[in-house]
């Protein structure tokens, strides 16, 4: 490509995104996420997502009135019911999930690891888990620990790298053994969506519980959860639905498994009656069973304004805007970045995408960094990978662009 194509390139790409986002339905919801000074663009929002402008007047009334004025009083008025009714906030716009089947409780590992370990102990003739071979670390280690405590053995799937779990790839590891099957809803890496309802259908098939990691599809792609007949699931809440760093994980539980399956970790907050204090622990019969020790009730307040904003654009619509985002990124790789022996390492179809893009090159340790000190901030994937991470309601399509052609012009000047 001669430099006066590549300028062309550019050209149309910037004035196709500029016609994008002067039509963009969603744009006007842009403007309510806190401006980062420095920052051209932010294509990270699938790892965190940015805060709210109106976070700081939230965590200061929150400090002035229902924490400062309320004292432990709020417990009572609105606290102890948080976890259940933001959990419900999260089923109902996000996850298709009825109500009284999602809490917010403890960090993601603490939730894969009470589910799993339940899961597990729920039939004792079956003592094999089955994981993805490259899910994120947190998803093995724990499986490799809980199947460590319970003597269970874990059978590997290993599936094409880009285009991630299949129907068959589960079904080639599946048994009368099979106690759960625990897989990732969008791959952390290529962003590939695993078919939920079907993989679901098929490990019922075999006797199992389906178990799903939603931390990074929740907020971005519908989904059914309770149609499709989901067990368990797990989702974070700092990516897609911005409640900050460190913000609690959610747990879905099916109501027919509510108690039924056990959890391991038995506080207080799971107890029948809380407050009975009572000399043996007997467990809640409702989703609250999931929960342990006290809440974290001052990490759930960021989130609250991004459901907000969901609510108001529906879930529908971010996950419109989404694809369009995606395939706007994908097509400025091919005009911008292909010819530079950059490789697409996600699936082309939108529709088997989730809400990131993933593209490779041998100097992309590097040009992250550089990119990073220019204000333009991607994040860096092992061995060398950058995800395009494009968070619907605070990523523009000329932010997007801008994203790639920055990416172009730090590997160029790299010398490749």
């Amino acid at each position: 490509m001669t430099a006066h194509d590549t300028r062309a390139a550019t050209e149309t790409l910037l004035e196709l995104a500029a016609a994008l986002d002067a039509s963009d339905p969603l744009g006007a919801h842009l403007d309510a996420f806190a401006p980062a000074g420095g920052v051209t663009a932010y294509l990270d929002g699938n790892s965190l997502g940015r805060p709210l402008r109106d976070v700081p007047e939230r965590l200061a009334a929150f400090a002035r009135d229902d924490w400062g004025t309320r004292l432990i009083r709020s417990w009572d008025e609105q606290w102890m019911a948080l976890p259940m009714e933001l959990g419900d906030r999260i089923g109902a716009l996000s996850l298709g999930a009825a109500a009284e089947q999602t809490v917010v409780a403890d960090s993601t590992s603490v939730l894969i690891y009470k589910l799993l370990r339940a899961a597990l102990a729920h039939d004792p003739s079956r003592t094999e888990l089955v994981m993805e071979a490259g899910n994120f670390p947190t998803d093995r280690f724990l499986a490799e620990g809980v199947a460590a405590e319970t003597g269970a053995t874990i059978r590997w799937i290993e599936p094409d790298p880009v285009l991630g779990v299949q129907i068959a790839d589960v079904e080639a590891v599946l048994s009368e053994r099979t106690a759960v099957v625990s897989l990732s809803h969008v791959d952390y890496r290529s962003g590939a969506l695993a078919d939920m309802r079907g993989i679901t259908a098929t490990t019922h098939d075999a006797g199992a519980l389906m178990m799903w990691d939603l931390c990074h599809s929740a907020g971005v792609v519908p989904m059914q959860l309770d149609e499709w007949g989901v067990d368990l699931a797990v989702g974070c809440t700092y990516k897609y639905l911005n409640g900050g760093p460190g913000s609690p994980a959610f747990a879905y539980l099916r109501r027919s498994l509510q108690g039924v399956l056990r959890q391991p970790i038995q506080g207080w907050w799971s107890a029948a009656d809380i407050f009975a204090m009572g000399p043996e622990y007997v467990p809640a019969g409702d989703i609250r069973q999931l929960l342990s020790g006290t809440p974290p009730v001052t990490s759930m307040l960021a989130m609250q304004g991004m459901l907000d904003l969901i609510e108001q654009a529906t879930i529908e619509a971010v996950r419109a805007k989404s694809e369009a985002l995606t395939d706007l990124a994908v097509r400025a790789h091919d005009e911008l970045l292909a010819p530079l022996g950059v490789r697409l390492l996600s699936p082309r179809d939108a529709e088997r995408r989730g809400g990131h893009v993933t593209i490779g090159h041998p100097e992309f340790r590097a040009v992250t960094q550089r990119l990073w000190e220019d204000g333009v901030i991607p994040d860096f994937r092992f061995p060398d990978g950058i995800r395009l991470g494009l968070s619907p309601l605070s990523t523009s399509f000329v932010e997007t662009v801008t994203g790639v052609i920055a990416v172009r012009d730090a590997l160029e000047s790299s010398g490749r």
